[in-house]
């Protein structure tokens, strides 16, 4: 043989055979688990409640890290997700909340709204387009080169297309109207055996005959403290008009979507590729109509109990479907928690009630005395408040100075802890204003944001929002992997939302996401 061509053939076979090495190394299978308002204290005061296979099997195999740090104020279910798929903050992935005032109608609108795309089983318009920068899922496609299979499914559309990304094949979530597994015509494919159980086994046939009551004993749900079950609850969603609504903030929502996203394993083949695919599913935790828990306790613990089932079941079906050993999963919580009224006024506590259309009255008011009658005010969302910029510009006055003379007023306002401009907040001390600053959008946001007293209530007269109570407690939310490398620990240092695409990024062997500059977490004890 040619004392050349050995080497070379030689090299060829070794660098063949390490490909195939670092191929079959890479999880087959990546699941994303996104859980609204999922708190690491909860799951800690239920444990006697739950079973070996659920969240004692991701304690015991997975990676734990009590406290998921978004660095943002005013977390919402989308916020939360577009920060853990793009590894970047509102400002730069510009989904700052679930909703976006538009300024011309002065009035708010779904974030990912596309007048452009059509509903399937839904009249809703919806599309990714709205998320600035690439998820990992994108990421993923194009490492992949549109190889890698990518679902979505979710009990809401905001957790279902964000954590989907711009390149998913279908995302799916459950309309409010119809109880369908509803779509975008944005994406392409609308798989037969969806169609199929829309019409078949959909909720809006079933609703009906659904009912959720305790599954345990009444005397088994002593999780929260300062809660005595006394009373049992049973609901049935059929004559209700936001029957839909109300079963996506139950506990049986989850077993939908558990049911749908085995399906979508099995009918999609997920994980039988050479390339990883991917699936992002979202499951509910927050407590039932977003009630207090002093007179729901019963119902939230029963919600974790049945999670807990339900994460048993998708766990098994992955292990038998594609194998644990083969399968990448990380589990966030969306890292806030709908708080409930407390009776502050019978104990002394200072406490009050914030009127967002009255002081967005008030300040218009104020700006006719001082430079005229005209609408100087275009509205009030998100504890932001929108000036007429055109208006400001048409009369040839000085912005910051009209922008710091609105903010004055307002921060004299009762209910108001402070009002910072949109330069303070852009150009001010970065350590004072970095969650402002991470929350901020300068497209899309504010002029002037507020900052409400803790232990006040953000009513709004209209009736159309529920009202917002105000606590500036810190949610303990957790952040689980779980993986053929990762070292079973628990971590109870915070740890920076951010971080987790690039982490999951690493582990299927693909660059972050366009807009993510933190580091990985090291998941494998050296």
């Amino acid at each position: 043989m040619n004392r050349f061509l050995a080497p070379l053939i030689l090299l060829i076979f070794s660098t063949s055979m390490q490909s195939q090495e670092r191929s079959a190394d890479m999880p087959k299978l990546v699941v994303g688990i996104t859980i609204d308002q999922l708190r690491t204290d909860y799951i800690d005061m239920m444990q006697h409640l739950f079973g070996e296979g659920g969240f004692k099997r991701l304690i015991k195999d997975g990676a734990i890290y009590e406290n998921i740090d978004y660095g943002f104020n005013d977390i919402t279910r989308a916020s939360s997700a577009a920060t853990i798929h793009t590894g970047t903050h509102p400002s730069t992935h510009s989904i700052t909340s679930v909703t976006r005032f538009n300024k011309e109608k002065k009035e708010e609108y779904p974030i990912l709204s596309d007048k452009n795309q059509l509903g399937n089983f839904t009249s809703e318009k919806l599309s990714p387009r709205k998320i600035a920068v690439s998820t990992i899922a994108d990421e993923l496609k194009s490492a992949s080169s549109g190889e890698s299979k990518i679902y979505s499914v979710a009990p809401t559309s905001e957790v279902a297309i964000i954590s989907g990304g711009h390149a998913a094949n279908a995302v799916f979530w459950v309309s409010d109207e119809n109880g369908k597994w509803a779509t975008s015509t944005y994406y392409k494919e609308v798989p037969p055996f969806i169609t199929e159980h829309n019409i078949k086994n959909g909720i809006d046939s079933r609703i009906n005959k659904l009912v959720w009551s305790p599954l345990l004993p009444l005397s088994s749900y002593d999780g929260i403290p300062y809660n005595k079950p006394d009373f049992s609850f049973k609901y049935f969603f059929s004559e209700d008009g936001e029957k839909y609504k109300n079963l996506k903030r139950s506990a049986l929502i989850n077993t939908e979507v558990t049911s749908i996203a085995c399906t979508i394993i099995d009918k999609a083949r997920l994980g039988k590729n050479r390339v990883p695919d991917m699936l992002n599913i979202g499951y509910y935790a927050g407590n039932y109509k977003e009630l207090n828990v002093r007179d729901y306790g019963v119902e939230i613990q029963d919600i974790y109990v049945r999670l807990d089932k339900e994460l048993e079941t998708l766990l098994k079906h992955i292990d038998s479907a594609v194998g644990l050993n083969n399968t990448f999963i990380f589990i966030t919580s969306t890292g806030y928690s709908k708080t409930e009224a407390r009776p502050y006024g019978l104990y002394g506590v200072p406490t009050g009630e914030f009127y967002p259309r009255r002081a967005t009255a008030l300040l218009n008011y104020y700006l006719m005395a001082m430079y005229g009658h005209e609408d100087w005010v275009l509205g009030y969302h998100d504890k932001e408040i929108y000036l007429n910029r055109e208006l400001i510009k048409k009369k040839e006055l000085d912005y910051e100075e009209f922008v710091v003379n609105s903010a004055e007023f307002l921060s004299q306002m009762e209910g108001v802890q402070d009002a910072l401009t949109s330069y303070q907040i852009l150009h001010g001390d970065i350590v004072a204003v970095a969650p402002q600053r991470r929350r901020y959008n300068r497209q899309y946001s504010g002029d002037i944001v507020l900052e409400i007293k803790p232990g006040w209530e953000i009513n709004y007269e209209d009736k159309k929002k529920e009202n917002e109570y105000v606590q500036y407690n810190a949610v303990p939310s957790p952040l689980i992997f779980i993986g053929k490398d990762v070292t079973p620990m628990r971590v109870l240092s915070p740890i920076d939302a951010t971080a987790v695409a690039p982490t999951v990024c690493r582990a299927i062997r693909i660059r972050a996401p366009s807009a993510s500059k933190s580091y990985p977490i090291i998941l494998k004890k050296q």
